[in-house]
């Protein structure tokens, strides 16, 4: 009898020990953040910064926000805002950037997705100072704001401003003082970055450095040949309605950024005139 009863203690201990255990299934509402990370692999929480000086004419550009979530992918698509700060944006909408939508959409069964923000370049200001869009993911039906506002915000800084590169003081004999315009005239002509001849062998890239200075020469004496040889740069010369001989040089595309051609009758000549009303002569 003993024996029996012992069997049946055994049994009920292994009863017990199988019985079902509840679970606790993950029920918390999904968040969304801004999916920035530097090379280390560390979150990114600088600004980024973006110039249109090294695409001349580009009248406006699209940055691709990085978006992810931090839950479950789900087999919906699921709706989240993404809005601008006021308080850190000094960017106008319709003359610096594109208003966003009211809403994006994460698809179904994805985790990450890239949102368009369009940024424009028809403010000429933006050739002495920079601009703020600041970003920020905010709450929706299907996303909470449940991570720290740092992972959410995101600031753009953008411009049009060019600097002098390192190289400029190297072929200054050639190209002139530095000036804005001028450099952006040598972009527009095809230009790269002229060869730092203090360097080794900077010999062997002295032919390309040349080649590009000569472009630059040839375009800014005759912009009239130029324009008539390069239609597919997009770039035009129209009369001033100020009854001058003069012009303005711009990209069809941005016509509100203009280089004023000036015309001297003492030479019966045609001039670029830069940002300090100095003739660019080379």
């Amino acid at each position: 009898m003993r024996k029996i009863l012992h069997y049946f203690l055994i049994l009920g201990t292994l009863l017990f020990a199988c019985k079902k255990n509840n679970i606790t299934i993950y029920d918390s509402i999904d968040n969304i953040y801004l999916n920035y990370y530097d090379n280390t692999g560390v979150f990114d929480t600088a600004a980024v910064t973006y110039s249109f000086s090294s695409s001349p004419g580009l009248a406006k550009d699209t940055i691709w926000v990085p978006i992810a979530i931090s839950g479950k992918r789900q087999d919906k698509d699921r709706q989240f805002v993404l809005t601008i700060v006021d308080t850190a944006t000094t960017a106008e909408k319709d003359k610096h950037y594109e208003q966003l939508k009211p809403f994006y959409v994460m698809p179904a069964d994805s985790g990450k997705i890239h949102v368009p923000v369009v940024i424009r370049n028809i403010d000429e200001d933006l050739t002495s100072k920079s601009v703020a869009l600041t970003l920020r993911l905010a709450g929706s039906v299907d996303f909470g704001v449940g991570l720290p506002v740092d992972l959410r915000t995101k600031k753009l800084i953008f411009s049009n401003r060019l600097e002098r590169p390192s190289w400029w003081v190297f072929w200054q004999a050639q190209l002139g003082e530095y000036s804005r315009v001028t450099h952006q005239l040598f972009l527009i002509s095809g230009g790269k970055d002229l060869v730092d001849v203090s360097k080794p062998n900077a010999y062997l890239e002295i032919p390309r450095s040349l080649y590009y200075l000569e472009n630059i020469r040839l375009f800014v004496k005759d912009p009239f040949t130029w324009v008539d040889r390069n239609p597919q740069a997009g770039y035009l010369l129209t009369k001033r309605s100020d009854g001058t001989e003069d012009y303005d040089f711009y990209h069809f595309a941005s016509p509100e950024i203009k280089f004023y051609v000036k015309f001297f009758p003492q030479v019966n000549g045609w001039f670029f005139i830069n940002e300090a009303g100095k003739q660019i002569i080379m």
